[in-house]
């Protein structure tokens, strides 16, 4: 039986990369939680890490019983100067572990990183109305608004839902 305490988070290795983009590439081709429409390959995770690796920003793993079951990252807000203290983040958990309180224990570690990094805001832009709101204000996000219709994917026009931290 699972007991949150049997979960680690740890920052991402060169170990991880496979099993984060068969993770996200699930997402990808089964919901509209991300709006990416081809899965990234493994090569591509490998250079987000290294770029934010570069940034000094967080992309941590939680394992349980050794293997992998989600992944969390900070990335920049934006590009322009100004934005420098603000990252968004992403949490994707393998669709099995889903529910256990994965999410939450990624979502705690990515924030206290980003605190730790400098960071004074995390963004959330979140697909939908299900698991990653509930998440997000579990961990303190609020709500800042709505972009309706900006995305496009199944044949059908989605909204965002930007949510926000202060560190």
């Amino acid at each position: 039986m699972f007991t949150i305490e049997k979960a680690a988070v740890r920052s991402i290795t060169d170990a991880d990369f496979d099993v984060v983009a068969a993770i996200f590439g699930h997402y990808v081709e089964h919901t509209t939680a991300t709006f990416e429409t081809v899965p990234p390959s493994t090569t591509h995770w490998r250079e987000k890490a290294e770029e934010l690796a570069g940034r000094g920003l967080p992309f941590l793993v939680v394992e349980v019983d050794g293997a992998v079951a989600g992944f969390a990252y900070a990335a920049p807000w934006r590009t322009k100067p100004a934005y420098r203290h603000t990252v968004e983040n992403t949490v994707y958990l393998a669709p099995e572990w889903t529910g256990k309180g994965l999410g939450r224990l990624l979502l705690d570690s990515l924030v206290e990183r980003c605190r730790a990094a400098g960071m004074r805001q995390v963004i959330a832009v979140i697909a939908g109305d299900g698991a990653s709101v509930a998440l997000h204000r579990k961990c303190g996000f609020t709500e800042a608004g709505v972009l309706r219709n900006v995305g496009f994917k199944f044949e059908r026009w989605l909204d965002t839902r930007l949510f926000q931290r202060e560190l």
